[in-house]
């Protein structure tokens, strides 16, 4: 089960009119695609996607792109909130798997893998369910290492050395937990994946929903409940080994829960070593082919010769005289003469004109920039027009216009 049912409010104005998984990523993906393809890569292809905010382009996406044999029994398809527990929305991430309990009593699985639908990362989901079933715990919770200073973005988790969870926090204080034994810098935070044994599922779920106090929420209210009764363990993503990774670069997994942190991701992927490779072909990050011809970087006799540096070019792109820096370009982006496009991310269809400038922007489907404009230049200027992260990104929405002022 992947829950991408989200808002996704923190990466406005990315999500104004779709949900948060289906929000474009490292050039011709979606966010989705990442905890899909390691499901699928694992042999795990029996996969249903709990939507529910501004699903249109996420269903659109997953009816397009992953088609499975139906002829081996697999499929992965996409489930809205179908009010069978009364006239109501999700009340949170563990209702929502509550209000879905028929599609668990039609499988009939021993395990059932909780994956969420927005991260950036690679897994062998194969791995962390054999330590399940080994442990015999009803919840193994992924975790993996981070800077304590940040603990207050996640659920931390406290662990003895026989990995059996002893206490789990959500985004806590900092000031008021400790690091780990080996290094008191960094805590142990919870990735968003779990495995659970069906029937301990059950049972924690039918709990959670008797509960009025409860927010039906997994890390909030399912997890901890369960580690009170002894019966959650942690998986230590660090020991996972992904087929043609390579050793020893760490471990990679982010949220791209904001503006700065899905810019960030983007970023990790263009160094000359990156920090997540993309290249991993034993490993694939599946998603849809498109038409589009390859990309294509010529000259323009009258503003000079293109230039490309540490980018990433999809498909359809067109580099004409311009030059480029530190940035992805998604399908059928231009770049024209003279103009220059630094540390930035254009979504599809993203038009540069001659002479124009854009510098650490991220820019949205179907969004032309005039000639001769600048955008992320001045920011006190932007910051009148558009939306300006706090780490100074400047982001245009879907087709939003540039201001000419």
């Amino acid at each position: 089960m992947v829950l991408a049912g989200g808002e996704g409010k923190r990466l406005l104005p990315l999500t104004l009119d779709r949900a948060k998984p289906a929000v474009p990523f490292g050039g011709h993906y979606r966010l989705i695609d990442f905890p899909l393809s390691n499901l699928a890569n694992g042999g795990y292809r029996r996969i249903v996607v709990l939507t529910q905010y501004k699903s249109h382009s996420l269903d659109v996406h997953l009816s397009k792109t992953w088609r499975m044999s139906t002829l081996l029994g697999n499929y992965v398809t996409s489930i809205p909130a179908q009010m069978r527990r009364g006239p109501r929305w999700f009340l949170g991430s563990a209702d929502a798997i509550f209000q879905n309990l028929n599609l668990i009593e039609d499988e009939k699985p021993d395990y059932v893998f909780v994956f969420g639908a927005d991260h950036i990362y690679r897994i062998d989901p194969r791995q962390m369910l054999d330590r399940h079933v080994a442990s015999g715990a009803g919840i193994t919770v992924a975790g993996i290492r981070v800077a304590k200073h940040e603990s207050d973005q996640f659920g931390i988790i406290s662990a003895g050395p026989d990995s059996k969870i002893n206490e789990f926090m959500e985004k806590p204080n900092p000031d008021d937990i400790d690091g780990l034994d080996d290094d008191p810098s960094v805590v142990l935070a919870s990735m968003g994946n779990y495995v659970f044994t069906t029937s301990a599922l059950l049972e924690a779920l039918h709990a959670d929903a008797q509960d009025d106090s409860s927010n039906h929420d997994l890390g909030g209210n399912l997890v901890p409940a369960m580690v009170a009764n002894g019966d959650a363990c942690v998986y230590d993503f660090t020991t996972n080994i992904v087929p043609g990774r390579e050793e020893p670069k760490p471990h990679y997994w982010r949220d791209v829960g904001t503006l700065d942190s899905y810019y960030e991701a983007h970023m990790d992927l263009i160094g000359d070593f990156p920090a997540f490779d993309l290249y991993n072909h034993q490993w694939p990050i599946f998603t849809a082919g498109s038409t589009h011809p390859p990309a294509k970087v010529v000259n323009d006799s009258e503003r000079g010769v293109a230039s490309v540096e540490r980018s990433l070019l999809s498909n359809g792109v067109i580099i004409s005289g311009g030059r480029v820096e530190g940035s992805v370009l998604s399908p059928g982006v231009r770049v024209e003469g003279g103009s220059t496009v630094q540390d930035s991310i254009l979504l599809d269809g993203v038009i540069v004109e001659p002479g124009a400038t854009v510098k650490g922007c991220v820019l949205d489907k179907n969004v032309v920039v005039p000639a001769g404009v600048q955008l992320g230049v001045d920011l006190e200027h932007d910051r009148e027009h558009y939306t300006v992260s706090d780490n100074g990104i400047v982001v245009l929405a879907k087709g939003q216009k540039v201001a000419l002022d």
